[in-house]
């Protein structure tokens, strides 16, 4: 049984020789950090039922939840496991419970990161919906070939940033659909902590490019 505790500290004293900047890397891999923008210029410090005040308290925070919520479902992983909207909510939930009080919400702003904007807050249902019945429902509890397994994670991870459905955590709730994906069908989770700076600019270019030609 993975040990949340024991991988928490090795994960902090980690941390705490790198200095808390480098939390995205650990696990959640974002070497850009890139500032969200919203109509209202909301800050990044966002209220939060913990009173932190410093972006290294919220991001140590956000990281232990997003930890804990992987463990948790990974432990409870089976073959009758339905990765839907449902799940995805799930998800952000058991992640961020602790410290947001639109965890496991759909947000209720627009956003858009380095003049890309996500799909609009008020058709936030409608979307999510449109993704579950035209994607998500789609997915075969068992995988004839890899490659298939590896192209639906494309696809769902690609179109779920398209998405961007919540106000925080979209990128860390997405990595841990993929890796879920990845170990109901026996397989070891994904390399993200392999990704530099140059595959992130890749990375965010497919996103962008997939949702273009979903659009068009």
């Amino acid at each position: 049984m993975l040990n949340f505790s024991k991988l928490t500290a090795m994960a902090q004293g980690r941390c705490y020789r790198l200095g808390h900047s480098r939390l995205t890397e650990l696990f959640y891999i974002c070497p850009v950090k890139m500032k969200y923008e919203t109509p209202n210029n909301q800050s990044e410090v966002l209220p939060n039922l913990l009173d932190l005040k410093t972006f290294d308290e919220i991001a140590l925070s956000e990281f232990e939840g997003f930890l804990k919520a992987e463990i948790v479902l990974t432990e409870k992983l089976s073959r009758r496991t339905k990765f839907d909207t449902a799940y995805i909510l799930k998800i952000h939930k058991l992640a961020l419970d602790h410290l947001y009080s639109f965890a496991g919400k759909y947000r209720d702003v627009n956003l858009s990161k380095g003049g890309f904007p996500f799909a609009a807050a008020k058709f936030l249902p409608q979307t999510m919906e449109n993704f579950n019945k035209e994607l998500l429902s789609a997915l075969p509890n068992k995988y004839k070939n890899v490659d298939d397994l590896i192209v639906d994670i494309a696809r769902v991870h690609g179109e779920l940033l398209f998405i961007h459905p919540f106000r925080e955590g979209n990128g860390r709730t997405a990595r841990i659909l993929a890796n879920l994906m990845c170990r109901k069908q026996g397989y070891h989770s994904l390399k993200f902590d392999k990704v530099g700076k140059d595959e992130f600019e890749m990375y965010v270019s497919a996103v962008q490019n997939s949702a273009v030609k979903t659009t068009i």
